[in-house]
């Protein structure tokens, strides 16, 4: 990952609903949630949540897969990880082992609590 992409991330992440939309998705865990799901749960109307959710999804924050004609959203924990590991590079004075077991021990905890 480089800055470019980091900025794009963030740009994503920097308005409030699709801030609220991230988190949900984190919450729903690995089953994911519809785009009429998360429209209904933030009381948002479902063309400016498409709109929402096709910014996530172009800064790959969330994936999707069509079940009929339902798309379904994931986070993309990938990208998180790639993220963190590129926010975290040069902490800890140079020690990239920690870096990776921090990025580790959070993957394990998103998927333990879900």
């Amino acid at each position: 990952m480089n800055s470019e992409e980091s900025a794009k991330i963030f740009a994503a992440l920097a308005q409030e609903t699709r801030l609220d939309v991230f988190r949900l998705l984190i919450k729903a865990g690995e089953k994911g949630l519809s785009s009429g799901e998360v429209a209904d749960s933030l009381n948002i109307r479902q063309n400016t949540m498409s709109t929402n959710l096709s910014i996530l999804h172009n800064a790959k924050l969330v994936r999707r897969k069509r079940e009929g004609r339902m798309i379904r959203y994931f986070v993309n924990m990938e990208t998180i990880g790639v993220l963190l590991t590129f926010l975290l590079e040069h902490c800890c004075g140079g020690e990239s082992d920690m870096v990776s077991e921090l990025v580790t021990s959070l993957q394990k905890g998103f998927n333990q609590s879900n």
